[in-house]
């Protein structure tokens, strides 16, 4: 009898000795999927998971029930110069406590270098901001929830809440269409009828993590002309799925683009897990460089470590 262990290594040697074998290409609403060996000869219903793939929800979802939990967390950021030097960086430990319907956070390291916040605390950068509007909490905050209401968030605000709030759909949505971003919302758009003339699609089944899961990649056709690759934002997604669910387990995506009045190049990379049967962030890696008019050309980079969640008290 073989152990479970085994038995998983040999399933996954099998997937990938299938990437050997030749992929089909099949036609899904008028749309080109690629589909691997080990994804037709396991009779999976593609149509279905493809279908599931492009309404996810659970992604985003699982960042919002961080403002459900309570979590300890390792931080780092980096601001760098044209010379890739470090200007300034936060490094601390912080602690989520949620009791009730609220949410506060304790600070229990922390070191700061160079000119990362003003006088009265204030963040002089767009990229700590953003990490801090995602992880950090500011007083108490009370009647929050996890539920994601529709498919489309709303943009609200103006400035640089404005921007915040932009780069959060880039982080949570990658691959959807948003609205605010000249010249660039429309591209974004992965799954319209446009986009699959830009671009390929391939689910596999692979192994990830020690097991097997959906995995979904995105990326430019090769023989794009010159014309056709200025309208390529998005790089490379790749998104790993669990099949009973298909909630998201992984997403790694870099997105880029160079208009007239700005420019941006970024890489993320999103490692998922469960707590008590809730998909939440374990590991979020990102990397940005960007210019937008009137403001100074940013270069960052952040990581989040989270661990040690708990349940509201």
């Amino acid at each position: 009898m073989l152990s479970q262990k085994s038995l998983i290594f040999s399933i996954a040697f099998i997937c990938s000795m299938s990437s050997y074998a030749q992929d089909s290409l099949v036609d899904v609403n008028n749309a080109k999927f690629t589909l691997t060996d080990a994804v037709v000869r396991n009779h999976f219903d593609y149509k279905d998971i493809l279908q599931k793939i492009k309404e996810d929800t659970s992604f985003y979802k699982a960042f919002k029930t961080l403002r459900t939990i309570g979590y300890s967390s390792y931080n780092h950021i980096e601001m760098l110069d044209a010379n890739q030097k470090q200007m300034a960086s936060l490094n601390s430990k912080t602690k989520q406590l949620k009791i009730g319907d609220c949410r506060s956070m304790q600070v229990l390291e922390e070191q700061v270098t160079g000119n990362l916040r003003d006088a009265k605390g204030n963040y002089n950068y767009t990229t700590p901001a953003l990490y801090a509007s995602l992880f950090f909490t500011k007083g108490t905050i009370c009647g929050e929830t996890n539920i994601v209401s529709g498919k489309n968030r709303v943009i609200q605000g103006s400035g640089i809440d404005k921007a915040k709030e932009q780069l959060k759909m880039l982080f949570f949505n990658p691959g959807k269409k948003i609205k605010g971003i000249p010249f660039v919302g429309d591209k974004l758009d992965l799954y319209d009828e446009s986009a699959h003339e830009l671009y390929d699609y391939k689910l596999d089944y692979v192994d990830y993590h020690g097991q097997l899961v959906y995995v979904f990649s995105i990326q430019p056709k090769a023989d794009l002309g010159i014309f056709a690759k200025d309208r390529i934002v998005v790089d490379q997604m790749t998104t790993w799925f669990n099949p009973k669910t298909l909630e998201v387990l992984g997403r790694n995506y870099s997105l880029s683009y160079k208009a007239g009045v700005y420019d941006f190049n970024v890489s993320m990379e999103v490692e998922l897990d469960y707590f008590n049967g809730l998909l939440v962030p374990k590991i979020l890696r990102y990397k940005g460089n960007w210019d937008v008019i009137f403001k100074k050309r940013e270069r960052g980079l952040f990581t989040a470590t989270l661990f040690d969640f708990e349940k509201a008290q």
